[in-house]
């Protein structure tokens, strides 16, 4: 079952994003949303209850879902949302600073409430006392070089008799680790 899909397409310079998605066996509805900077320029809702419980309802919500996608991607491509997309535009995106100089009413028109009451200046700050230095860190001796092992002298082959079974066993004290595990892995009893 398709969740819901998601594409950006560019319009007149501008990128939107259409998003449909199903709200599954909850709320059997498919929602599809076209955003612009995270805002919902459009939206529109389908149910599909009326369907039921039907054998192939996957794949009838599926094909309900990418057909009011492309209806959504059609409808912007067509020019349908140009009024919203202007007016949005148009709108200020309330970042603006509003003028420091403003009209005044006339003196005649002046009441107590619309004039603007004083406000209390601000007490100066304090000034902070500067921050004392940082001593500095003294650095660090170099590491002296570690010299190189010497190699290791290879372990001369342990010779064995013909028949394995002549081998005389060892005692645990004088077998080598190595000699321990090839009498296990050649299957002599201790």
């Amino acid at each position: 079952m398709v969740v819901g899909f998601n594409h950006n397409f560019r319009y007149k310079g501008v990128v939107y994003h259409v998003q449909t998605e199903d709200g599954g066996d909850k709320s059997p509805q498919v929602v599809t949303l076209l955003y612009c900077g995270g805002t919902i320029l459009s939206s529109k809702k389908t149910s599909y209850a009326d369907l039921g419980h039907k054998e192939n309802l996957p794949s009838l919500v599926e094909e309900l879902m990418k057909e009011q996608h492309r209806e959504m991607l059609r409808r912007l491509k067509d020019g349908e949302f140009d009024g919203i997309i202007d007016s949005r535009n148009a709108e200020p995106s309330g970042d603006s600073v509003p003028s420091p100089v403003e009209k005044r009413p006339s003196s005649q028109n002046i009441s107590s409430s619309s004039v603007p009451k004083p406000v209390a200046p601000v007490a100066p700050v304090a000034p902070v006392a500067p921050v004392a230095p940082v001593a500095p860190v003294a650095p660090v001796a170099p590491v002296a070089p570690v010299a190189p092992v010497a190699p290791v002298a290879p372990v001369a082959p342990v010779a064995r008799p013909a028949d394995a079974k002549s081998k005389p066993k060892l005692a645990a004290t004088e077998a080598s680790l190595d000699d321990i595990i090839l009498s296990y892995l050649i299957g002599e009893d201790k």
